[in-house]
């Protein structure tokens, strides 16, 4: 059962690869964060996977506290684009 989360967790890892693309060819700004986004959510799965594979439960904390982070992320960017959008009309 390690081996597949072992292979989840690289298959996620290619993912965030492919995702790098479009944070670099994005059209705009919100693409990119987006799936800045995706990359975080996408962390927090690989970590979990990480930890029931390695029976860890230090990583799986450390997912907790990635999850966590991901909110101010997003409350930021909604912020900053609202206040663009605003300030533009």
């Amino acid at each position: 059962m390690n081996l597949f989360y072992l292979g989840m967790a690289l298959f996620l890892l290619l993912n965030i690869l492919a995702g790098l693309w479009r944070v670099m060819a994005g059209p705009n700004p919100s693409d990119r964060m987006v799936c800045a986004q995706l990359f975080g959510t996408t962390g927090v799965a690989i970590l979990l996977l990480l930890s029931q594979a390695l029976e860890s439960p230090y990583i799986r904390n450390a997912a907790l506290v990635f999850a966590l982070l991901i909110i101010p992320a997003v409350l930021a960017f909604v912020r900053n684009t609202s206040y663009e959008i605003t300030k533009e009309n």
